[in-house]
């Protein structure tokens, strides 16, 4: 799946904000005991059309954040957002998570439930509808969220796929 908007975003020129989505306590029992781990899956983004995810698995909780955060940052994208929200209506599952985002009216806000509201915050949009359906796991529903998010497309790119003026992408 060759994708348009899976360009690479350098961190050095943007402010990113971290929210952690979910956090896990692991347990792993051996002989000489139990040995608990954490994972936190973290969302990064510059609440600008900039965001990335990243998973970080550690014995300490601070750790597995900050292991986190640094590989959200290897992993970012570009989102198109038109005057707050999203350019289209799209759809897309991961694993056992299907989810739906549509744009919205201003002022409506960000109507979606925990872990696709934590990437849609991140990447900046204010207005948008969000379902999810089937498994509520947080690392499948923030991969199908940005599975949709990769697939969204303004009007001037798909101009420009077809080779067509901008009016006629509206006008048919």
């Amino acid at each position: 799946m060759a994708n348009i908007n899976m360009k690479k975003v350098r961190t050095t020129d943007l402010e990113l904000k971290d929210r952690l989505v979910s956090i896990q306590r692991v347990t792993k029992v051996t002989k000489g005991g139990r040995t608990f781990t954490f994972s936190a899956i973290v969302v990064v983004g510059n609440e600008n059309g900039v965001v990335g995810y990243g998973l970080g698995k550690a014995s300490e909780v601070t750790a597995a954040i900050s292991k986190g955060v640094e590989d959200a940052k290897k992993n970012l994208i570009k989102v198109p957002i038109i005057n707050g929200t999203i350019p289209h209506k799209q759809e897309n599952r991961f694993g056992g998570s299907e989810v739906m985002i549509r744009p919205a009216a201003p002022g409506t806000g960000v109507l979606a439930g925990g872990a696709m509201r934590a990437v849609l915050e991140s990447v900046g949009v204010k207005n948008v509808l969000a379902k999810s359906k089937g498994s509520s796991n947080p690392h499948n529903l923030v991969k199908a969220t940005f599975g949709a998010l990769m697939e969204l497309r303004d009007a001037y790119t798909v101009a420009q796929v077809r080779g067509i003026s901008l009016s006629k992408v509206f006008n048919g």
